[in-house]
């Protein structure tokens, strides 16, 4: 039970913490080998020295349960972390159950989100390496803007594949990121060889992720001074990320409370990985066997629930080497929902391997209803959740009701991993009914998936 009455449990600066966890030293087996598609066999740290430094190589690999966070790193986390943890109480009222809900507020951070946490560790390591600029993709724009701010602290040029759709949907987004100093580009373009294959095909191309990255990779390989960076996926990006849930796990004992759920959004897996992973790390060393973590995804683009666990490229131009993790397939191209961080093709293959062995849930959901549950908890906490936020928030008031249906006073924690601020024109078409649900058929699935390259 909770020790007392407090609603906002905030830890000073001195308890953030001085680590990052890493989920791959207590893992029940070891990750599959990432493979280069032209030898068909396991990659090295030369087949990835072309895209990052030599340290990220280093934490991609490791298996040590501890990587220390370099001081200039932690200097600048400080701006805005420890991040604060939230005990619901009037959602918990207007739900009428007996839950106690909290939630870990990520939007607090400079650009509105959980992803500096990565974004400011990976531009500090290219900095120290000599790399002069960065070149990545982003969806909504929460990653773009984040690496955008890091970027600039680190005195580093930054230029941004932006999938046209969100460009187009989301331009103050586009905006904050030439505040801080980037070139951004609506993906496809005309610029990088991939752009160009993609608008041949389809030159009214809403974009993907997976064609964003594509234009990224092939920006940084062709220039020596360039580094590719990515917000998710990777094992050191949701390394970096477990800022949040060792924050989080010293501020629920502050509480007095652990949680029997732990709730996140899932697009590629840094959010769902930054909060759940120091907690699943008492579920995989036998301290809390009946833990459940959920991964929430949506409909349009249900990776976790519909997709398959297989061998894939990372984009759709082909260029990255072959990893496994749930994927519906490189060549997918998803609806244009308003979650455009969730609308990737494949997984983390550490959240695709908990996945596999049953060890993390995944539900999806519409957006039309994913709205419906941000308003219902802006109108109760009085903020407006980042769509791809939402849906975790979706799964945690669902969780709630099934406690005041069955009596049971269940400790559900979820990670408002953002701000919605950004994204007014997507409530605005919520609340003039214009938001279409999309399902998607399962011959499509098929179809993208009968593309995947045959791994022995």
């Amino acid at each position: 039970m909770a020790s007392d009455n407090s609603t906002k449990i905030v830890l000073g600066e001195s308890e953030l913490p001085a680590q990052w966890y890493n989920i791959q030293a207590d893992l029940p087996r070891p990750l599959p080998p990432v493979i280069h598609p032209g030898t068909g066999q396991p990659i090295g740290p030369a087949d990835l020295a072309p895209l990052f430094p030599i340290e990220l190589i280093k934490q991609e690999v490791s298996a040590e349960r501890w990587i220390d966070i370099p001081e200039p790193v932690l200097d600048i986390y400080r701006l805005w972390r420890p991040t604060p943890l939230v005990r619901a109480r009037r959602l918990e009222a207007q739900l009428q159950t007996p839950a106690r809900i909290y939630y870990k507020y990520e939007g607090v951070s400079p650009v509105g989100s959980h992803k500096p946490n990565t974004a400011v560790a990976q531009a500090y390591y290219n900095k120290a390496e000599g790399i002069k600029r960065l070149a990545t993709e982003t969806g909504a724009g929460q990653w773009g803007s984040a690496l955008s701010m890091a970027c600039r602290f680190f005195d580093l040029e930054c230029v941004v594949y932006m999938v046209k759709v969100s460009y187009h949907q989301k331009p103050y987004r586009r905006a904050l990121m030439e505040t801080y100093g980037a070139t951004v580009h609506a993906s496809p373009t005309t610029l990088t060889n991939a752009g160009r294959r993609i608008l041949e095909g389809d030159p009214n191309s809403p974009g993907s992720l997976g064609i964003a990255i594509s234009e990224a990779v092939e920006v940084a390989a062709m220039n020596a001074d360039t580094h590719y960076s990515l917000g998710s996926v990777l094992n050191h990006v949701l390394m970096h990320q477990t800022v949040v849930g060792l924050e989080a796990k010293k501020q629920m004992e502050i509480a007095g409370d652990y949680p029997d759920v732990v709730i996140a959004c899932c697009g590629g897996g840094s959010n769902l990985g930054g909060i759940s992973y120091p907690f699943l790390a008492d579920k995989l060393t036998g301290q809390r066997p009946g833990l459940r973590v959920v991964a929430v995804e949506p409909a349009a683009c249900p990776t976790l629930t519909k997709g398959k666990y297989l061998y894939d490229f990372g984009d759709t131009g082909q260029m990255t080497p072959l990893v496994k993790m749930y994927t519906l397939g490189h060549t997918f191209i998803p609806a244009g929902i308003h979650a455009g961080g969730l609308r990737y093709h494949g997984d983390s293959p550490s959240v695709s391997l908990l996945h596999d062995e049953g060890i993390i849930e995944a539900v999806a959901y519409h957006q039309n209803p994913v709205f419906a549950a941000a308003l219902e908890f802006a109108g109760a906490e009085g903020i407006v959740p980042a769509p791809e936020s939402a849906h975790a928030i979706k799964a945690a008031i669902d969780e709630a009701i099934c406690c005041r249906e069955s009596g049971e006073r269940r400790v559900i924690l979820f990670n408002l991993s953002g701000h919605g601020y950004f994204d007014m024109t997507a409530y605005d078409a919520y609340l003039a009914g214009k938001l279409q649900d999309y399902e998607l058929p399962g011959e499509e699935i098929e179809k993208a998936l009968a593309g995947l390259p045959a791994v022995g």
